[in-house]
């Protein structure tokens, strides 16, 4: 059997919504992935200070070479920002940043957001309701006790009781939406055909009853009932934020509401009022007809759970397909098709614009014409840009902005316009079409794709310099935001009077149509703020060997690149582009030495000694640039070493541009041994070096000040020194002998002992400590918004041997400020409470460190526990709101992050086997490439990275285990890191980060823009090229060479024309990513598949070449034959372009066969004679490329429909092929003689995307992909009595990938841990069985499938051996029962295969499961959140030997450990 496992979250956005969910204060965000809600908040920041990060990370031109001759403050070089940064003008706007809260993944396909206001909510804010794919809903509401989302409600709607009529189609194959009352009295849920189910909330309810109650008039308030059990809603003893809810069949509320479109909520009612249009007409009979659909509204009178209708339009355009509520002072709906936009007040008064030619033809409804715009309005979103001017923003499915702007005469609206925003003015921001619009703010929006990236974009009004200043005054209606303007020139007196003008001059209030004629008098400029990277849709991926740049990058890159890159088409439209994606953190290494003895590296800005001479009072105020460190780089770096005779010792050496020198003639003792912690003090005025045996403390040119022996007085025993930790003016120290101590520098820059008045400090036994600098103010008594002077908070977190982590507040050592007793359980909360059961397993803690994590728009402190294993656990610290006590101890809990990561088996650290060394310490890295991280040295290196819109990931390092590291920032290495390997090795590097992000999908993540709609590609691994298909869209010509339709040569004046696509093909070169040769296909010729084919071009000396093979489809228009082309294209060495050493390389025609039949979808290669399998049309036939470019058909197999994948088992001549209506084939190929056989087949109703093989040793299973996302996993099997004799393909399981369907896969290698015990299922065979493998020959290595998916999820298939399966799928029980599922979901329903269609109908095949299923690695992953005595339990109830050894067997399952090669 098989594990499935999710590699990559999904990036798409399908829906989202802002609303105040943390707080009834706060701002924030909540958007949809498919199946991951993540909550965001706001944060405004400096366009400046943005633009240093995001010039690097979103660049898209090649990379620079180093230039140092301009250096801002913060030491970033102009040559991230591109050349001509310096003579930008400063930029005093702000943007708005989204920073992520936290994310859930849950157990279901979300298929609405809406907000709903409650006042019962535990936060204050509002609560949130979630619609899933068929008929379910959730209520969550943010819980701060517990720092998460809590499930209030849950409903669910599929009973077969309210399927309506016995014949209705599953509830999967309707438009089910979610829409919610403005004012939260209620939401409706449109599932099945016609069944509209309403939520229906209190809150309303309340405010109606009891606000006019005058206790003195009226008597004493009425007590409230307490509310009865009724299904789908209500407790009996509890009072809830919602009453129960029902389902009205819309025909009943009208008999005309037969096929309902759409409905939405209005504005300004009393009651909750909704505008639903429908038809009476099914859409598949409204050809020939027009103006069909009806408008209605409809008042619900919850209570009694009637309905009124109010309002009634008839006769609209068929082509409507939206209802969007307009709120006040507009009102009313605007309703949206695909030619025409038309707007009903709320007295049934309309307006309409037509926006194409289309609009006269396809309605007789009255209409403006603006038919001149050309606008196609299917899939465009519409939100509101400022209600009071009566402006909504409009984006189309390609990407360009409209604005809708309505005239208003008094209160009633006398019609509107449409108006496409400039280019220049941003009109072309969005690269392609959007699926949900949210505004943020008052000059924000948050634009979700599925296709691109999602952005935050943010709007000014251009004005002329003249009246800028008087029009802003006048101009308090526009609802803008004063800080997100675009500010550069104005001074700040008028910022002053923009602030404050209003209230000193109430007569300016004007009517309401002055105001709105008077606000247009700018143009709008739109311009992006912030990004969330996506890599959905992933069309098509390739692996291949990324070449290094040059000779010189081949030595000093080597060891720290992959040996293959995962490189996928992803995007539509002009947002399409290549992501190449890589397990690891592939450091760009600038210098690379030998430095074998090297163990630890401490790099550190320390201040010149300042000379008598300036020593004045004011000669420090006065010091010139020499003595600022904030424009310093790095300037001295000392090093631990152990020579080859185990003597260890220390060095300092002096740092230059891209290396360092060793530095002499200084008071710096080498031989007093091996440093332990180093760093500066003191402002920077001294260096500090931890030794075994005593702290040693240096003036900034390592003049020797003072020296602090380990020595206790009282017994005179000499203990060694542990670990160390520096937070100026602190010093930590954590000795062998278990006992701590704690310096503090003075104003005479002497160390001096704090004296440890609590006693517990003296008697405790400690294992380990860390001081933090707390800028936050998290761990602080008293929580404030100011901030706080540097070395103010600094807080001393010691673990004790018994794990209880102690927190002191230095000074202050007379008693700690928290002690938390339960770290080793690793609980999911961990507060100074919690307490475990007596006997329950706990976890070995080595290692505690509090860092601050993030980037530079926003970072927060972490707790990272490391384990005796080198796994991490991270813990996020949070207060819960408290009115009565301000201990720590009650208010400060932390909360477990999710880390799937699994740290590899521990190995000696040293060159000798007998010498095992104590594991490296963790490293805090202020700012390493713009990130603030926790670097993890020893046998699993890597960097907890985590962005301002990502939780902290922890990604590992390319290469072998890492010795020690350090920052490393010179002026030849900018914000880059040293670290030494256990080779020997030493690098200067630094962590790529132009067009390359890493915590967004947990791995290295490079994204190239090609700014076209990309879907094929595939590798050449001769020229080490990528080819890419792509296709433009044009207008589409009648084809005037057709002998059939003499019309069409008078149809020449159309305007109006469909736009087709165009085929091209682009090579491009991983050098630097550009595209070096383009190749155009012909009009309406498209690109269906491109492959790389060890092709034989020679029949006389059998010389085998791989060649790129392109399959297209030409189609022009329904009336005339699709036809098709094989063309086959070497990649051939030419002279390059001047200036452009990357352009030497070309496209050449090998091969051009026309198919006169049908086009070509799917290529393969097929045999051992270097021949190739071309799906074309309703045939799938065997060719051989001839020496004079034809293609020579051998074999050939009759289709069904449409095939979609074909695949052969590498040099067997097993095929598979997919067709998309008509199940899987199984064929065998035989080259004496020439011909292919059909073994069997599956059931012929599936629509199958993607098939492929999966060996898994003896065993051959097919794995085939259906439109539902049910991965069926099939096999063949004469001998089984109900396959008759194997013409059928016997059905083992099905299981869902649930919201991520794959649409593509491929057959990989798998590489497994060493010491693995994989075995390989064992099959009984006789030799000549099915699969044409003989038992006794080596079983194939092993292998997985890897899928992608239109949400942007890499998944694995992995095969099992069958104890391990068993074991695992226990496991995968226990997990569900003991872990917290959001929202109510139900993780193993979510898997179950789609029951409802053509599958649960038709089976895929003779059934011969026997109730095996695949395992569900999304739950496997969730292991690691069960506390520790939790998982030794279930280990040991599953028949495992223990927690570590599910460890070791998830490691190998889960991740990307199968795939180590990327």
């Amino acid at each position: 059997m098989q594990c499935y496992t999710e590699l990559t979250p999904p990036t798409a956005v399908t829906h989202s919504v802002s609303l105040p969910f943390l707080s009834a204060q706060s701002n924030n965000l909540v958007v949809a992935k498919a199946s991951l809600l993540q909550i965001f908040t706001t944060k405004s920041v400096s366009a400046e200070l943005d633009k240093a990060q995001n010039a690097q990370l979103q660049s898209s031109r090649p990379t620079e070479h180093y230039d140092a001759r301009v250096n801002d403050d913060d030491g970033l070089e102009a040559s991230f920002l591109g050349g001509d940064s310096v003579l930008v003008r400063s930029d005093r706007s702000n943007y708005t940043k989204l920073v992520l809260v936290t994310e859930y993944t849950l157990a279901g396909t979300i298929t609405g957001l809406v907000r709903i206001g409650s006042k019962t909510t535990a936060s204050g804010g509002e609560a949130l309701l979630v619609a899933f794919k068929d008929a379910k809903m959730s209520m969550l509401e943010w819980d701060p006790e517990k720092h998460s989302i809590n499930t209030t409600s849950i409903h669910y709607y599929e009973q077969e009781e309210l399927q309506g009529s016995p014949w209705a189609l599953p509830l999967s194959h309707y438009v089910n939406f979610l829409e919610a009352d403005p004012g939260s009295r209620c939401a409706a849920l449109k599932f099945g055909a016609r069944s509209l189910a309403i939520v229906q909330f209190k809150v309303a309810e309340e405010d109606i009853d009891m606000d006019d109650w005058d206790e003195e008039l009226d008597g004493p308030r009425p007590v409230k009932e307490l509310s009865t059990t009724l299904p789908n809603g209500t407790s009996s003893n509890e009072e809830t934020p919602y009453a129960t809810s029902f389902v009205l069949r819309l025909p009943n509320l009208d008999s005309k509401l037969i096929h309902p479109v759409h409905l939405a909520f209005l504005h300004e009612y009393r009651e909750p009022t909704f505008g639903i249009l429908s038809s009476t007409t099914s859409p598949s009979l409204v050809l020939g007809r027009k103006d069909h659909l009806t408008y209605m509204v409809f008042t619900l009178d919850i209570q009694q759970k009637a309905s009124t209708p109010i309002l009634s339009v008839t006769g609209l355009p068929q082509d409507l397909f939206r209802v969007i509520a307009v709120p006040a002072p507009i009102g009313g709906v605007l309703l949206v098709g695909t030619n025409e936009l038309i707007h009903i007040d709320q007295s049934g008064k309309s307006h309409g614009v037509g926006v194409n030619n289309f609009a006269k033809k396809a309605t007789s409804f009255s209409l403006v014409d603006q038919s001149d715009l050309e606008l196609r309005l299917e899939g465009c979103q519409i939100d509101t840009l400022s209600a009071e001017s009566g402006e909504f923003l409009m984006v189309l499915s390609d990407g360009r902005l409209a604005l809708i702007t309505f005239q208003v005469d008094g209160k009633i609206v006398s019609g509107f316009s449409i108006r496409l925003i400039a280019p220049e003015n941003g009109g072309t921001i969005i690269p392609t079409g959007v699926t949900t619009l949210s505004k943020l703010s008052k000059t924000t929006l948050f634009a979700g794709s599925e296709c691109a990236d999602s952005l935050v974009i943010g709007w000014a009004r251009k004005q002329g310099q003249s009246g800028r200043r008087k029009s802003r005054l006048q101009d308090h209606s526009l609802d803008l935001d004063i800080d997100d303007e675009d500010m550069e020139d104005i001074e700040d007196m008028e910022d002053d009077d923009d602030l404050y003008g209003d209230d000193q001059e109430p007569g300016k209030e004007t009517s309401r149509s002055t105001i709105l004629a008077g606000s247009k008098s700018g143009d709008l400029s739109f311009r992006v703020h912030d990004r969330l990277v996506s890599i959905a849709p992933i069309r098509d991926f390739a692996l291949g060997q990324i070449n290094p740049p040059n000779e010189e990058g081949e030595t000093s890159q080597s060891d720290v690149t992959s040996d293959l890159s995962f490189v996928c088409a992803c995007g539509q439209g002009k947002g399409g582009s290549i992501a190449v994606i890589n397990r690891g953190i592939q450091p760009n290494v600038i210098g690379k030495f030998e430095f074998p003895e090297a163990r630890g590296f401490w790099t550190m800005a320390a201040q010149k000694p300042i000379p008598k001479s300036l020593q004045g009072d004011k000669g420090a105020n006065s010091m010139g640039a020499d003595y600022e460190i904030s424009t310093q780089y790095d300037r001295f770096m000392i090093v631990s070493k152990v020579d080859l005779d185990g003597y260890e010792t220390s060095d300092v050496y002096v740092l230059t541009g891209a290396g360092f020198e060793a530095l002499t003639g200084t008071e710096f003792d080498p031989a007093a041994g091996f440093t332990i912690e180093a760093g500066t003090m003191g402002s920077h005025m001294r260096i500090i070096q931890v030794l075994k045996t005593a702290v040693h403390c240096y003036d900034g040119d390592f003049g020797l000040t003072q020296i602090l022996p380990m020595l206790d007085e009282e017994t005179g025993a000499e203990p060694r020194v542990d670990s160390a930790s520096i937070a100026d003016p602190y010093l930590l120290l954590v000795r062998e002998d278990a006992s701590v101590f704690v310096t503090k520098i003075d104003k005479n820059l002497e160390l001096d002992e704090l004296e440890k008045e609590d006693p517990a400090l003296s008697s405790t036994k400690w294992a380990t400590g860390c001081l933090y600098e707390d800028r936050s103010g998290i761990f602080a008594k008293a929580q404030s918004d100011k901030g706080t002077g540097a070395g103010e908070n600094i807080i001393m977190f010691l673990l004790s041997k018994t794990g209880a982590l102690h927190m002191y507040a230095l000074p202050d050592l007379s008693k700690p400020v928290y002690v938390a007793e339960g770290l080793p359980f690793v609980p999911a909360i961990l507060s100074a409470n919690y307490a475990a059961r007596r006997g329950t397993a706990k976890d070995s803690i080595k290692e505690i460190l509090v860092a601050d994590l993030g980037d530079m728009t926003s970072s927060y402190p972490y707790l990272i526990a490391r384990h005796g294993n080198d796994d991490v656990t991270i813990y996020e610290p949070f207060r819960i709101p408290s009115t009565t006590e301000e201990e720590l101890s009650t208010t400060l809990h932390f909360q477990k992050q999710f880390n799937p990561v699994i740290a590899d088996d521990l190995v000696a650290l040293a060159d000798d086997e007998d010498e095992v060394l104590k594991a490296p310490p963790m490293r805090r890295c202020e700012n390493v490439a713009g990130y603030k991280t926790v670097f993890l040295p020893g046998t699993s290196p890597g960097f907890i990275l985590k962005s301002s819109k990502t939780l902290p990931k922890v990604i590992s390092l390319q290469g072998s285990g890492v010795r020690g590291m350090s920052s490393f920032h010179t002026e030849g290495c900018e914000r880059g890191f040293i670290y030494a390997d256990l080779k020997g090795i030493a690098r200067v590097s630094q962590i790529p980060i132009r067009n390359t992000t890493y915590a967004e999908i947990g791995m290295s993540l490079k994204k190239v823009p090609l700014n076209i709609n990309v879907h094929s590609i595939a590798h050449h691994p001769p020229s080490g090229t990528f080819v890419v298909g792509c296709d433009t869209l044009e207008p589409f010509e009648l084809p005037k060479e057709d002998d059939y339709h003499k019309e069409w040569l008078q149809e020449k004046d159309l305007v109006f024309k469909p736009m087709v696509e165009r085929g091209l093909i682009k090579l491009v070169n991983p050098i630097n990513w550009s595209v070096i040769d383009t190749i155009e296909m012909e009009p309406c010729e498209t690109v269906m598949c491109i492959e790389t084919l060890n092709l034989e071009v020679s029949e006389s000396t059998n010389e085998r070449k791989h060649l790129i093979t392109v399959g297209t489809a030409v189609s022009r228009g329904e009336d005339l034959p699709i036809r098709g082309r094989v063309l086959v294209y070497d990649v051939v060495t030419v002279i390059p372009e001047p200036g452009r050493p990357e352009t030497n390389k070309k496209l050449k025609l090998v091969a051009n066969e026309d198919i006169p039949r049908g086009a070509v979808t799917a290529i393969s290669e097929i045999g051992t004679q270097g021949l190739m399998l071309v799906a074309q049309g309703q045939k799938c036939m065997v060719r051989g490329l001839k020496e004079d470019g034809t293609l020579l058909p051998v074999a050939f197999m009759d289709m069904s429909c449409y095939v979609t994948a074909v695949r052969e088992l590498k040099g067997t001549g097993l095929c598979l092929m997919a067709d998309a209506v008509k199940g899987v084939w199984f064929t065998g190929y035989t080259e004496e003689p020439y011909k292919m056989v059909l073994f069997g087949k599956s059931s012929t109703k599936l629509e199958i995307l993607t098939v492929d093989f999966l060996p898994d040793g003896d065993e051959l299973l097919i794995v085939a992909i259906d439109s539902d996302g049910g991965i069926h996993i099939l096999q063949f099997d004469p001998d089984h009595p109900k396959s008759l004799q194997g013409h059928l393909l016997l059905h083992r399981t099905t299981f869902s990938a649930g919201a991520h369907p794959p649409t593509r896969s491929m057959l990989l290698p798998r590489t497994l841990p060493e010491g693995c015990d994989y075995q390989p299922s064992p099959q009984p065979s006789n030799g000549n069985g099915p699969n044409g493998v003989d038992s006794s020959e080596t079983p194939a290595p092993p292998s997985l499938i890897l899928l992608s998916s239109p949400t942007g999820v890499l998944a694995a298939l992995v095969p099992l051996p069958e104890p391990q399966h068993r074991r695992l799928s226990f496991l995968t029980g226990q997990l569900v029962s003991s872990l917290p599922h959001r929202a109510g979901l139900n993780p193993k329903a979510y898997r179950a295969p789609v029951s409802s269609g053509a599958v649960g109908r038709f089976p895929p095949g003779v059934d011969a499961g026997a109730g095996r299923s695949v395992v569900d690695g999304a739950l496997l992953a969730r292991w690691s959140e069960l506390p520790a005595g939790r998982r030794a339990e279930v280990a040991g109830r599953v028949g495992f030997a223990g927690a570590d050894e599910v460890r070791d067997v998830l490691r190998e399952v889960l991740g990307m450990s199968g795939l180590a090669y990327l």
